[in-house]
C-alpha cells in the first residue's frame, strides 16, 4: 500500500471481520472499539457475528463435529459471495507485520477490494468453510481465544495500515 494507495484505500478497501460468537468480556469490547475507530480511516470495516452453539466440556468427537457443522452453515450463509476470504487456522500461513501489510496491499492491486477475515469458534473451524476459503492465516502455533484473536487481528490490520501509509508505529 504505496502511499498514493493507501488513500484509495481508505475509500475502496472493504474488510469484514465474519466471527462465531459474542464478546462478552468489556476488556476486549474496549479494545475492538478502539482499533475500529483508528480503522476507520484506513478501510471499510463491518463484523459480522454468528451465533455459536453451545459445547460440552465432556463432549464426544460426535458432538464437537455437530457443532462445527452447525456453526459453519451459519458462517457460510453469512460469506459475502464476492470477497476474498481468508480464514484465521492454527495451520495457516505465517508471515511477518510488514509482510501482511504487503499481502494485503498486494490483494487490493489485483482488484481484491472486498477481504472477508473468518474466526471460528472455541472448537475451530468446519471443513467446509475451511475449503471455501482463499487462504489460511495463522497468527502462531499457539491457540488464543477467539474473542482475543479478534483483537489481534484488528490490530495486525491497524499496523497494516500504518505501515502501508508510511506512518510511524511502534515496532
Amino acid at each position: 500500500m504505496s502511499a498514493r494507495q493507501s488513500g484509495r484505500m481508505g475509500t475502496g478497501m472493504k474488510v469484514t471481520v465474519l466471527a462465531v460468537g459474542k464478546v462478552k468480556e468489556k476488556f476486549y469490547r474496549d479494545a475492538l472499539a478502539e482499533y475500529q475507530k483508528r480503522l476507520g480511516r484506513y478501510c471499510q470495516l463491518s463484523v459480522v457475528e454468528v451465533e455459536d452453539e453451545r459445547t460440552q466440556e465432556d463432549a464426544r468427537g460426535g458432538e464437537d463435529a455437530l457443532v462445527l457443522e452447525k456453526e459453519a452453515k451459519r458462517i457460510l450463509q453469512r460469506l459475502p459471495k464476492d470477497a476474498y476470504c481468508i480464514v484465521l487456522a492454527i495451520d495457516g500461513k505465517k508471515m511477518s507485520s510488514v509482510a501482511f501489510s504487503q499481502h494485503m496491499e498486494k490483494l487490493l492491486v489485483t482488484g481484491k477490494s472486498h477481504i472477508v477475515f473468518v474466526i471460528g469458534g472455541s472448537l475451530g473451524l468446519h471443513r467446509s468453510v475451511l475449503d471455501v476459503a482463499d487462504e489460511k492465516l495463522s497468527f502462531s502455533d499457539m491457540t488464543f481465544p477467539h474473542q482475543l484473536m479478534r483483537v489481534i487481528l484488528l490490530e495486525q490490520l491497524y499496523r497494516g495500515f500504518r505501515i502501508a501509509s508510511h506512518e510511524p508505529y511502534h515496532k
